[in-house]
């Protein structure tokens, strides 16, 4: 088991990306706090996976919140190793001058200043333990914008810039920062970030913009996660992976 003994978070866990990462973290041997501002959902998949996980409820971009989801961490397995922030928003796709403020808000709150709490909350333990490794789910977005969803865009490049700035500064603390760039996914986002209906005229207009030809699944994005959770990948740090059928070649 390749992460055999470690300690896992993983935010955004009851469903799409964040469920499958946390699943296959868990059958890899992690002990995994399922964290989730649905703490109904949450409570489920940790049911699903047995004693080795916990359930949280967390809005991640509450300092209280990420601070109790880091203390369930100590608490329930006594560390922490891993943590995976993958709990994000969007806007609907449109004119950039049609999202509002509050959306705009609520965008850059969940998806970039939750990555300034999660890293402050869980950093200190992780040193402790003598190293770990954060995780950012960002995106296709950050690195290949396109018109309809700026803002968005937006957070996921300042996700991008965060994660290869943090890998900088803790490298000497022995803990690892990388981020994984999914293409457009089978998740529940996916009818905003298409700005239409799902239907398979409309996916088929964007699928043909992905070379391999599919959108992501969350068993994509979860190996990817495992690859950099392994301490296996001990020598990489810094990185931003595309796990994007080729979308942004």
């Amino acid at each position: 088991m390749r992460l055999q003994g470690k300690v896992a978070i993983v935010t955004g866990a009851a469903s799409g990306f964040g469920r499958g990462i946390a699943e296959l973290f868990a059958a890899e041997g992690a002990s995994v706090v399922v964290a989730d501002i649905n703490r109904d959902g949450a409570v489920s998949v940790a049911e699903a996976l047995g004693g080795k996980a916990v359930a949280v409820g967390c809005d991640v971009s509450f300092k209280d919140d990420v601070e109790a989801m880091v203390r369930t961490a100590i608490e329930n397995f006594g560390g922490l190793d891993i943590v995976v922030n993958n709990a994000g928003t969007t806007h609907a796709n449109q004119p950039f001058d049609q999202v509002s403020e509050v959306e705009f808000d609520r965008i850059y709150a969940v998806n970039v200043k939750s990555l300034y709490l999660t890293t402050l909350a869980a950093v200190p333990h992780m040193e402790r333990c003598g190293g770990g490794v954060i995780i950012n789910i960002a995106s296709t977005a950050g690195v290949r914008p396109r018109p309809g969803l700026t803002w968005y865009n937006g957070s996921k490049g300042a996700a991008i810039t965060l994660t290869k700035s943090l890998a900088a500064e803790l490298a000497p603390k022995k803990i690892r920062v990388n981020a994984i760039n999914p293409v457009m996914g089978e998740t529940g986002l996916l009818s905003q970030f298409m700005g239409m209906p799902d239907t398979p005229e409309n996916r088929a207009k964007f699928l043909a913009t992905i070379p391999l030809g599919r959108l992501s699944k969350p068993s994509d994005i979860a190996n990817a996660a495992l690859f950099l959770a392994d301490p296996a990948s001990a020598f990489i740090t810094g990185v931003a992976m595309e796990v994007d059928g080729g979308r942004c070649v």
